[in-house]
């Protein structure tokens, strides 16, 4: 096969550089491109759209629990991304398949892991950890609802998230329609149809709705 384009985004320069050289060591000759936060990641994505595959780390500056893979999926559904995380957890592993990652890859898989991941991710499949069995009956209900929220999040458009972000952020429709260079009025249909798609009826309804998909508190477990 063709060598391979990845973006590798990780905010440790470290373990971002051992990533990249295990990449670089399973496929000779593989374009490894390196990001440490969601911004820079978006800009390389627009500007390399031949890119295959995202390698991404969870625990961003500026994005916490599953904010960074929501923005990525939504700005960019079609780009294959896999989590890199220091945490296992099955919840974790869980919820970020529910919010379109392809695969899941814990940071002390060795690099044969690596390279049996990427290859089934560019096969079209799915790569998860060797023991990963899904959630167990005590978490089913509270994933449901999880599951539920995060299909909602994702059925939002590139334009819809970043308002839903700035509403987040405590800004007024005039500040959103100024920053996103818009009229109000378009702020207003873009405002109505969050509310719409989280089935929720208040933008600070929409905010909290938006909040409680980020597990922090899970996610230090295991982090580095």
């Amino acid at each position: 096969m063709d060598m391979p384009k990845f973006l590798v985004v990780d905010d440790h320069p470290l373990f971002r550089e051992a990533l990249s050289n295990s990449i670089r060591q399973a496929f000779v000759g593989a374009v490894v491109l390196e990001s440490g936060t969601l911004e820079r990641s978006v800009e390389l994505i627009g500007a390399h759209s031949e890119l295959d595959m995202v390698l991404l780390d969870l625990n961003l500056p500026g994005s916490s629990g599953f904010g960074g893979l929501l923005t990525l999926r939504t700005q960019f559904p079609k780009l294959p991304i896999v989590v890199v995380s220091g945490s296992d957890d099955r919840r974790i592993v869980s919820e970020a398949l529910s919010y379109g990652a392809v695969g899941f890859i814990p940071k002390s898989a060795p690099t044969a892991t690596l390279k049996s991941a990427i290859l089934e991710v560019i096969a079209g499949g799915v790569f998860l950890p060797a023991d990963y069995h899904g959630i167990g009956n005590d978490d089913q209900d509270a994933e449901s609802g999880e599951n539920d929220v995060a299909k909602q999040l994702t059925s939002l458009s590139p334009q819809q998230f970043r308002v839903l972000k700035m509403l987040g952020e405590g800004k007024l429709n005039k500040q959103i329609a100024y920053e996103l260079d818009v009229g109000e009025t378009t702020i207003k249909a873009h405002v109505s149809a969050i509310l719409r798609k989280l089935k929720v009826h208040s933008r600070t309804q929409a905010v909290i709705k938006a909040r409680s998909i980020e597990f922090e508190s899970v996610m230090r477990q295991g982090e580095d």
